[in-house]
């Protein structure tokens, strides 16, 4: 009776968070385009679904992450396959094989897309679905793809994020393999690459140690531990405690009733950290984290307006990436709302063209709500005032690559 009553329990908290979900992927804050402007590109940066924690909180009462919780919807089915970026063989995954050396209570794996996670990125499909396809007639119906780039961080969680995307947006029509793009663990540049860039090891690495003893943040952190029983020499920080609460409920697994009381300081210092971490104020540190990906942002626009892409009929990329890429990306645009990235939100850049003057427009949007980027005259940005805002943190991947290499910071603007 117990296991029963836990599953409806489990199931109700799992309609509520659909049902919000649902909710949030059909507001309509981002609005048709005027009829003088041509959609010409869509580019979406979006984090992964719901997941199992990538750490449990130690000594509190354990959520039982349980197999079934990752079983795979019908609906959510492609026919793909995961290739390097030249469409060779899939590299190795070491981030994912260091998840599995660890077993969850229940018997899961850390950092595993769940069915819920799953839905997630397929409403998000099917919210581009409605704007690409069902309004604007912008793609084909069936997956083609000459129109549509899929690149993924090579983790098991972001490439079955990317399918359930793509299954929602094309409805699982396709006429050839969906084929997901990776590369090498050391020159991934869709998150913050602490391990394949020296310089930003050098930069950053202390101050993720150093985030969790600022006086206020460690004060507030030790009133945690106490309220949570959790034995003071034991490792933990806000980001730990806030990634395994909103992974309990989400899923509508039971959480310690002492941390209820610390839910929004335990959002606010999480917060208060990555701030810390990526450290705005300092240009080089964000340059290194998200320059490289802002740059390949560009060059897509361009190559676009200049009709010297390769793939001249492509209109959609797809990077499927995680919240600590999302953040420092927001970061750079001027646009984080000092909120941590819900699971399945996304950074949608769309190039229009004036169709009298061919003067093109960038527009951004962050879970589909139009944003006016700081320095930009409009939410309909003329290209060369976005171009000068990303200057200030796109890295040709030439630059990025020596500067990584140097024990030196990147040049002044």
């Amino acid at each position: 009776m117990r296991t029963l009553l836990g599953k409806a329990g489990l199931l109700g908290s799992v309609s509520v968070a659909l049902g919000s979900m649902f909710w949030s992927q059909q507001k309509t804050g981002s609005n048709p385009a005027p009829a003088e402007y041509e959609l010409k590109l869509v580019q979406v940066l979006f984090r992964h679904g719901a997941r199992t924690p990538l750490k449990t909180i130690p000594d509190v009462i354990e959520a039982q992450w349980v197999p079934a919780l990752l079983e795979a919807p019908p609906h959510t089915h492609i026919n793909y396959v995961v290739t390097d970026l030249q469409g060779g063989p899939r590299p190795p995954a070491p981030v994912e094989e260091s998840y599995r050396k660890n077993t969850l209570p229940g018997g899961t794996f850390p950092g595993q897309l769940t069915a819920l996670g799953m839905e997630q990125l397929y409403e998000l499909g099917k919210r581009f679905r409605r704007r690409y396809i069902e309004e604007s007639s912008f793609l084909s119906s069936t997956f083609n793809p000459d129109e549509v780039y899929v690149r993924s961080t090579n983790i098991v969680r972001t490439i079955e994020s990317a399918r359930c995307l793509v299954a929602g947006l094309f409805q699982q029509k396709q006429k050839e393999i969906v084929p997901i793009l990776t590369t090498q663990a050391e020159s991934e540049i869709l998150y913050p690459n602490y391990h394949g860039c020296k310089l930003l090891k050098t930069l950053g690495s202390h101050r993720w140690t150093e985030s969790a003893t600022l006086p206020d943040i460690a004060a507030d952190l030790q009133s945690v531990q106490s309220a949570l029983g959790i034995a003071a020499h034991k490792q933990v920080d806000f980001i730990l405690i806030r990634d395994d609460m909103v992974a309990r409920e989400t899923h509508g697994l039971p959480s310690p009733p002492a941390l209820h009381s610390w839910r929004s300081k335990v959002e606010q210092r999480a917060v208060d950290m990555m701030c810390h971490i990526y450290a705005p104020s300092k240009r080089e540190n964000l340059q290194l984290c998200v320059g490289p990906f802002l740059h390949i942002l560009l060059d897509n626009i361009d190559e676009k307006l200049q009709g010297c892409s390769s793939d001249p009929n492509r209109k959609l990329f797809l990077y499927s990436a995680h919240d600590t890429t999302l953040i420092p990306c927001l970061m750079a645009m001027g646009i984080y709302d000092m909120k941590w990235p819900p699971y399945a939100a996304d950074i949608t850049v769309e190039l229009y063209e004036e169709r009298q003057t061919k003067e093109a427009f960038v527009k951004v949007s962050y879970v589909g709500e139009d944003q006016l980027i700081p320095g930009c005259s409009g939410v309909y940005c003329p290209l060369q005032e976005f171009k000068r805002v990303m200057s200030a943190y796109s890295l040709s991947s030439e630059l990025y690559n020596s500067l990584c290499n140097s024990g030196e910071g990147a040049a002044a603007p």
